[in-house]
């Protein structure tokens, strides 16, 4: 039980025999569809803190610090810091460039509680323990919806997945991301490099999308999606997602909340939230409390990958910063590319052919969703004749993630859009990019 001391600046903590110390316990959190402060969010945690734990406890952690609430930019920070309590361990990670770092381990509820006061809204784990940090533990399926995705689709592609893991031997653990999504966990031995576990997952992406091709896909460029796409590229190494228990920046605070698979067919995501989740937790306990107890092999989705290869199917591009695989395919988007390999997703011997170029602009760049999103409205409100020829999914939000910042960069496909009606490429608006510099420098560097 936490007992608290205040002063004026901040409010103490006392939590398993620790003092953790909150500063600016009032801070706003969530002012938009509901009020939470930071201390809020620090007793949100430590009210579901067993299940929180469970999703982080031994892993080196990422801290995505939200230091302005909820509303405000976000950074990742990797390297922990230097001022923090003697009974907060770190543990050596290394990145796929080579570098290293500490990152922080938490252990317990007052570890918890302190990496949320650095205003860690969310926790973000890596799918290794420390006792083997190149082995993950954890395949990570991320179901991801597209625009105009509805959430039926999202809950009747979870389901397939469970399907599918279950027919190879290997037991899911859903939850919902907290936004519009729903991620799936799977317990594995440790004994698969990451470059193994992110070849099953695709091979699972692809074996879904061949199950319901009308609703999921495992394209990793947006302009090729639609519906529900499986983003296997979550179990790269130095990938991480939020982890069960953890606060989303959206405005009604929802929680990403593990589920029995039997509540997955009626679920609703805007029913768990910092303000409804802690009595859930205190009458039902945690769902994937036992999930450690179910390690399975990756052997037979790897069997599922052999038989993709040999069918002609390479690799599938992997995220920005990371080298290029033996087997990958160009790793430029489709409406940038100058030819594409014949095959579907090409082979080392198949001809290259010219690519329909896709139309695609740029409307704006910024840290700040809400700028971003109040520029695409000045677009639309400059060519208002073009609007109408827009489906929904011919507005691309993406969320934007470099080595430290995030952002949101908004582009228009004017596929659509006849020809002579389709508007010029124009400078962003906003066009505040931030890892600009950082690739100028970098270009400048190689060239």
């Amino acid at each position: 039980m936490a007992t608290n001391a205040k002063n004026e600046e901040s409010e103490v903590l006392s939590v398993g025999g620790h003092d953790v110390t909150v500063t600016h316990p009032s801070k706003p959190y969530f002012t938009k569809a509901t009020k939470l402060s930071k201390l809020d969010i620090v007793r949100y945690y430590l009210s579901v803190a067993p299940g929180a734990l469970g999703g982080i406890r031994g892993r080196p952690i990422v801290l995505k610090r939200f230091v302005d609430g909820a509303e405000g930019e976000a950074f990742y920070q990797k390297r922990a810091p230097e001022k923090r309590p003697p009974w907060v361990r770190t543990v050596t990670l290394a990145f796929p460039s080579g570098r290293t770092a500490q990152e922080i381990v938490v252990d317990d509820a007052a570890g918890l509680a302190w990496v949320v006061n650095l205003g860690c809204l969310e926790l973000h784990p890596h799918a290794v323990r420390e006792t083997a940090m190149e082995h993950p533990d954890e395949l990570r399926v991320d179901l991801d919806p597209g625009p105009g995705v509805v959430w039926d689709d999202v809950r009747r592609v979870a389901l397939e997945v469970r399907a599918l893991l279950a027919e190879h031997g290997l037991v899911g653990w859903p939850k919902t991301s907290g936004s519009r999504g729903i991620h799936i966990n799977v317990r594995i031995e440790p004994r698969w490099s990451f470059s193994d576990v992110r070849r099953a997952a695709l091979a699972l992406s692809r074996a879904i999308e061949r199950r319901v091709p009308a609703l999921a896909t495992s394209k990793w460029w947006k302009e090729e999606r639609h519906g529900v796409f499986l983003d296997y590229n979550q179990n790269a190494k130095d990938r991480t997602t939020c982890s069960a228990y953890s606060v989303r920046p959206v405005p009604d605070a929802r929680v990403s909340t593990p589920l029995e698979w039997s509540e997955v067919p009626d679920c609703d995501p805007a029913d768990f939230t910092v303000l409804t989740v802690p009595a859930r937790f205190a009458e039902r306990g945690d769902p994937h409390a036992r999930m450690d107890e179910f390690p399975g092999s990756l052997e037979p989705l790897l069997e599922l990958a052999e038989r993709d290869e040999a069918a002609g199917l390479g690799d599938a591009p992997w995220p920005p910063h990371f080298r290029k695989g033996d087997s990958e395919t160009t790793r430029v988007a489709p409406s940038r590319a100058k030819g594409v390999k014949a095959a579907s997703e090409g082979t080392s011997k198949a001809p290259r052919s010219r690519a329909p170029k896709m139309p695609l602009l740029i409307i704006a760049h910024s840290p700040d969703k809400e700028a971003a999103l109040a520029g695409l409205e000045r677009w639309k409100a400059k060519y208002p004749d073009v609007v109408p020829h827009l489906a929904i999914d011919d507005v691309l939000i993406d969320a934007m993630r470099g080595r430290s910042s995030t952002w949101t960069r908004i582009r228009v496909n004017l596929r659509h859009v006849p020809e002579d009606a389709r508007p010029p490429q124009e400078t962003p608006d906003p066009d505040d990019d931030p890892t600009r510099a950082w690739r100028e420098a970098t270009r400048r560097k190689s060239s």
